[in-house]
């Protein structure tokens, strides 16, 4: 797994647009190398902030849409359309504004879906889909994301993936349905270690002072993912932290933010 880097923007207006930004870049660049892209999406406030900078930047039509794969890290397990679920968010503030193939967006499963009101078999049915379009180069069950971007809770918790839940000990399982969240609503769908540590790159976005201890804990060397779930969100080649001032307040001795004014 990579070592983190710290950027850090003056406010959380100014990180959603230089994250939206860096979006833009990141699928450009895999779409030269390979014709297409691929990303995984995150809910929360700053995680649509920067889907809604995305929709709006100048740049955005350089991205070929159609030819980018889009998942999700974790899903509130709420019907379809729901305002509280991440794709209805995501849809409303950029997909439904750019030209993506219906058929390369592929939302986690809700209970008014195939699969019925409990999570478990939309949860294998999502990871079958991971799986199906893995390719032999990616070496896992899961396709090697171009990006996967996270947010943080002010418990550490990324995706759906809370300190001390069970979801934390998975090793092959790349999907897992939550139950007990502590964050409502208790129920949830979210990928595991394995499924974010497949992505070739792992942004994690925080903003306000509300998240500075929690960043804090994540980049301690001491830090443990059972413990502090963030701590483990790793890409393969690369992991970010997108932080504003507000979010880096407490950075671990020995770590500083590139960026910081």
């Amino acid at each position: 797994m990579s070592t983190p880097s710290v950027l850090v923007h003056p406010d959380a207006g100014l990180l959603a647009k230089a994250a939206a930004a860096r979006v833009v870049t990141r699928l450009v660049d895999a779409q030269a190398a390979t014709g297409s892209a691929s990303i995984v999406l995150t809910g929360g406030g700053i995680g649509i902030a920067v889907l809604s900078e995305l929709a709006q930047a100048p740049a955005r039509d350089a991205v070929d849409w159609s030819a980018v794969d889009v998942w999700w890290g974790d899903e509130r397990f709420l019907p379809t359309g729901d305002p509280e679920r991440n794709e209805t968010q995501a849809r409303e503030a950029l997909l439904d504004h750019v030209g993506v193939d219906p058929a390369r967006v592929h939302p986690m499963p809700a209970p008014d879906g195939p699969d019925g009101a409990v999570p478990e078999p939309g949860a294998e049915r999502y990871a079958e889909a991971l799986r199906a379009a893995s390719r032999p180069e990616d070496h896992s069950d899961v396709p090697a994301f171009d990006v996967c971007l996270l947010g943080i809770g002010p418990d550490t918790h990324v995706a759906s993936l809370f300190p001390e839940q069970p979801a934390l000990y998975e090793e092959e399982r790349t999907v897992v349905a939550v139950h007990g969240a502590p964050k409502p609503p208790p129920t949830r769908v979210s990928l595991t270690f394995p499924a974010i540590r497949a992505a070739k790159e792992v942004w994690v976005l925080a903003s306000g002072e509300g998240k500075a201890e929690a960043v804090r804990l994540a980049l301690s060397p001491e830090a443990g993912e059972v413990q502090v779930p963030a701590a483990g969100a790793r890409g393969r080649s690369r992991t970010l932290f997108l932080l504003d001032r507000a979010a880096a307040a407490k950075l671990p001795e020995g770590i500083s933010g590139q960026g910081l004014l």
